[in-house]
């Protein structure tokens, strides 16, 4: 079995779900993309944390165009992300020096906040092209609405109303639906290609976030493996979470 799970042959997507300030993860990241890379020259890494509206800044620091600096100004990362910048430059530089593209996954944050404040009735036409038509956005995955209710609960503290979490799962899942509609629509014109994902755990665990969404736009066959990065060990005995699991030392 090589380092991503998949078999080889077609399409393959590897989702690593991360702990977004886990500097471990972040290592295991970049050790298993160089790792993937060797395999596999047919490589991209889609990154959440990164958002659609930014691509065009992505390709400029790829191309060499533009610096790390500027790439890190010019993208609001550190409004929109806000995690340290050092955890994932690495891996930037890796995939500039290597050629390997980068995809922009994620939604606009003003986007996402209208979204979660006002449901997706709060949408503006300025909204529309950075996220998949309102038809693909599918709220109704009952396993992952229970899997959401204690997110919400334990952040409201059990105050919250059920408008409030109707809008909290509009909200996640529009982030879901974009980035599953990027990663599809790369695969689409990428056939052979093996995607990396870089997202928070709560988008991969079971796959009811990123990955289903991938599989019901693709109709080809395309392989998939989820991988949680050093989980929570009271996960670890859950067998339907992830394909794999990490486990490496903080």
């Amino acid at each position: 079995m090589n380092v991503g799970g998949c078999t080889g042959g077609g399409g393959c997507g590897v989702f690593w779900g991360e702990t977004h300030d886990r500097p471990a993860d972040h290592n295991a990241q970049l050790q298993l993309i160089q790792a993937l890379h060797r395999q596999n020259s047919q490589l991209a890494i889609g990154m959440e944390m990164f958002q659609r509206p930014f691509q065009p800044v992505l390709d400029e620091y790829l191309d060499g165009t533009i610096s790390a600096t500027q790439l890190r100004q010019r993208s609001q990362y550190d409004r929109r992300w806000g995690f340290p910048w050092e955890y994932y430059a690495p891996i930037l530089e890796y995939a500039q020096t290597h050629r390997i593209p980068v995809l922009a996954l994620n939604t606009p944050t003003e986007v996402t906040q209208r979204v979660a404040r006002k449901g997706l009735a709060a949408l503006m036409e300025s909204d529309l092209a950075w996220i998949p038509p309102l038809a693909d956005i599918h709220t109704d995955h009952e396993a992952y609405r229970q899997f959401l209710r204690p997110i919400y609960d334990d952040f409201h503290q059990e105050h919250g109303s059920s408008q409030g979490f109707e809008n909290f799962v509009a909200a996640q899942v529009l982030w879901d639906e974009t980035m599953a509609e990027t990663i599809a629509a790369f695969w689409l014109g990428n056939p052979t290609s093996q995607v990396v994902v870089l997202a928070g755990q709560g988008h991969i665990m079971y796959g009811y976030g990123i990955p289903s969404r991938v599989d019901r736009r693709i109709t080809a066959d395309l392989e998939q493996r989820l991988i949680l990065l050093n989980p929570d060990p009271s996960r670890l005995a859950e067998p339907a979470i992830a394909d794999f699991l990490w486990l490496a030392p903080d």
